[in-house]
């Protein structure tokens, strides 16, 4: 089958060929759960959610309008529900004092694992990533991983592009102080 674009595929399953919904789960089902693994941290629960996602966006793509991309609409749609279901697991999620976050230069943000081995900068990462709670996690990892915009970012999650920027800022320097912290205890 050829490929076609996701106004295509939405336009053909709004006007009732549901077969067409297959192409869009070929093409964000991969996607979409990698995303929610990362924010809930459990492959099960992602699959699940995952599954949840798509039976929402099957039942209300009639009302995708195309004022956004497709794209950026299912993410949040994604996005929603994964921090939907964590916040209703009451984890606990570290906090950091605000003294500890403003005490981080920009040059430690750019510096702050370039002395490390590719793999154990990786490793560190990924540890100092479990530790963000869900919503920092899913920011950053769209930003960075999935190399979503600033502007695809205010869509997905809701918040102003002030917000996000200032978010994203902070988020880097939680995983700064984070990352020192790993340091200093080896």
């Amino acid at each position: 089958m050829e490929l076609y674009t996701d106004n295509y595929y939405v336009k053909r399953i709004q006007e009732g060929d549901d077969a067409c919904f297959a192409c869009i789960l070929d093409k964000y089902g991969t996607q979409i759960h990698t995303l929610i693994v990362r924010i809930v941290g459990n492959s099960e629960d992602a699959e699940e959610l995952s599954q949840d996602v798509f039976m929402k966006v099957y039942k209300s793509i009639v009302s995708f309008k195309g004022t956004s991309r497709f794209s950026t609409w299912i993410y949040r749609i994604a996005y929603n529900t994964a921090i939907s279901a964590t916040r209703r697991r009451k984890q606990v999620y570290l906090t950091l004092e605000e003294s500890q976050l403003t005490n981080v230069s920009d040059d430690e943000l750019n510096d702050s694992m370039s002395s490390l081995e590719k793999s154990e900068r990786l490793e560190r990462l990924e540890h100092a990533l479990e530790l963000l709670s869900p919503d920092e996690r899913a920011l950053i990892l769209m930003f960075y991983m999935q190399e979503k915009t600033i502007d695809d970012l205010v869509q997905i999650t809701g918040l102003s592009n002030s917000n996000v920027k200032t978010k994203l800022h902070r988020i880097r320097k939680k995983l700064v102080v984070l990352l020192q912290e790993m340091e200093e205890k080896e």
